[in-house]
């Protein structure tokens, strides 16, 4: 009798390296990421970064220019000697022209200054893996529900065949309430991933973004689709599915 062929083995997670010597960046990184079914490590230093690389080679590494034994600019010089192809993303508080063009001449693929939104550093991210890595399949690029697709790569919600036309500000609190439905998301959770990490914004002026998004959206007190919780935020009420295409 012959035997039934074997399932193929998922694909592995996509492997990102955070260099960051700030460990609440760092950790803000490693849950959104892990959020996104990316497996993350840390190395709050340049030589922890290079020993991390060698030992567990990563998909892209997310380098910090300000490490405390090493410059970022030495790190990412070391990575390139090792492996020209690595995808590397600098993330640092020195934006000036030079830093910059430094870090690009380098062979830097990406440079994103601080403060910085955590939702754009995804897709950046995911930008850059899909054009070094173009036969993988992201995980969760679109997200379905109910009447809703909502493209992660292209930014775009749209309900049926309308474009909703979100702004950037209300396209990251959708995505963050999608991410996990059914859960109460705090304002203040809600500031740390539709804002630039270091932004101070008043919880009211979550209030006013999440109801010109409910106008946006069609959300009505007959058929709610984002539920507000007195003292503790918002939940997403309807489920969600990922999809590839």
């Amino acid at each position: 009798m012959d035997s039934m062929p074997s399932p193929p083995s998922p694909s592995p997670l996509p492997h990102v390296l955070v260099v960051e010597d700030e460990s609440r960046i760092a950790e803000l990184i490693r849950m959104n990421l892990e959020a996104k079914e990316f497996r993350v490590s840390l190395a709050g230093d340049g030589r922890s970064a290079l020993a991390l690389q060698r030992e567990s080679p990563p998909d892209l590494v997310v380098l910090d220019l300000m490490l405390p034994d090493m410059d970022g600019f030495e790190v990412l010089q070391t990575l390139r000697l090792r492996q020209e192809s690595l995808p590397v993303l600098i993330l640092t508080a020195r934006t000036s022209d030079e830093d910059r063009l430094q870090g690009l001449t380098l062979g830097a693929d990406d440079y994103l200054g601080k403060p910085f939104s955590i939702l754009e550093l995804i897709a950046r991210i995911q930008a850059i893996l899909r054009r070094s890595q173009p036969a993988r399949e992201l995980p969760g690029r679109i997200l379905c529900s109910g009447p809703f697709r909502i493209n992660l790569v292209q930014l775009t919600v749209h309900r049926g065949r309308v474009d909703l036309q979100l702004t950037l500000r209300e396209f990251r609190i959708l995505e963050a309430l999608v991410a996990h439905p059914g859960r109460a998301h705090s304002r203040r959770e809600l500031i740390q991933m539709a804002w630039n990490v270091d932004a101070r914004p008043l919880p009211r002026t979550v209030n006013v973004h999440i109801g010109t998004l409910r106008r946006k959206l069609g959300d009505s007190e007959a058929r709610p689709f984002i539920q507000t919780l007195e003292r503790e935020g918002y939940r997403w009420l309807l489920p969600v599915r990922r999809s590839k295409y």
